[in-house]
Parts: structure tokens; C-alpha cells; sequence
């Protein structure tokens, strides 16, 4: 396995078709490379390389949530016991299907989780099901009202 050592590995061309696949990640190669001035079997390699060195970690699909009648989103701060590893807070969320981003801060919570939601009762069970981890001592939850940027992560030019 081919590992990139540090971002300088990423040239102009790499950081280009990133962009691309993070804007629209079915586009064909031949798309990609018409784009950025290379063949096709130029942008396979590099994105065969990209995704070799865990830089492309994986491809999904995009989901309106609402439209799964999922009614909306909350932001869940997790308050741990001391001495709390992140491998930890992770048991703590795994298997719960209504998680879909969880990160560790720094500050007062140790961890921030997102959470999607049919209802209330539905956040309410949720909340409850997370005290009862182990090493969660509370939690603090906030309702979503709009979501006003969400987007792929930025590279650098």
C-alpha cells in the first residue's frame, strides 16, 4: 500500500480532482480529466493512489433525511467521567443508528455528537439511552433549527 507522508505529497492536479469528487463523486474519470487537462487513466491512477493512501476514504450518497421522515437534527454535548479515553465515548455511541457525526473537543464537553431525530420522544429516548452509557455522566442537548452550511471538508489550494 501506497502512503502519502504529508499533504506537499498532494500536487495542483491532486487537490483538483479532490475538489471535484468531494463536489460530485460519480463523475467518470474522463469527466474529471477533461477538467483538470489529463486522460483518464491519468485520473484513475491518481485517484487508485489517493485512495490507496486512505485519502479518499470512501464514496455516499448525499440524503435529505427529511425525506425518510426523519423529522429533524439535534447537536448532543456528552459530558464523560474523568480519565475518559476517545475509544470510550466511541462505545458509548456505537450502535446507535441516530449518530451520524461524533468528535471529541476540547472545552467543556468531551464529545459533541449529531443526531437525527423522527420527534421529541424520539430525541427524549435517545438522550435518555446515552446516560445510560457507561462513562457518560450528562448530557446537554441542543435542537437544530436550519442548517446553513454543510459542506465537504475544505482543502488548500
Amino acid at each position: 500500500m501506497h502512503i502519502l507522508s504529508t499533504m506537499e505529497r498532494l500536487d495542483r492536479l491532486d487537490r483538483k480532482i479532490l475538489a471535484l469528487l468531494q463536489r460530485e463523486g460519480r463523475r467518470s474519470f474522463a469527466d474529471i480529466g477533461r477538467e483538470v487537462g489529463l486522460s483518464t487513466p491519468a485520473v484513475k491512477r491518481r485517484v487508485d493512489r489517493l485512495e490507496a493512501a486512505g485519502v479518499i476514504r470512501g464514496y455516499a450518497a448525499v440524503v435529505d433525511a427529511s425525506k425518510l421522515g426523519l423529522g429533524f437534527e439535534a447537536i448532543a454535548e456528552v459530558y464523560c467521567a474523568d480519565r475518559t479515553a476517545p475509544h470510550d465515548v466511541l462505545a458509548s455511541v456505537e450502535g446507535i443508528p441516530e449518530v451520524v457525526s461524533a468528535v471529541t473537543v476540547s472545552g467543556e464537553p468531551d464529545a459533541v455528537l449529531r443526531v437525527q431525530v423522527d420527534d421529541i420522544r424520539h430525541l427524549e429516548r435517545l438522550i435518555e439511552t446515552l446516560r445510560r452509557r457507561p462513562n457518560v455522566v450528562r448530557t446537554r442537548t441542543m435542537i437544530v433549527l436550519s442548517v446553513l452550511v454543510d459542506r465537504p471538508s475544505a482543502l488548500p489550494e
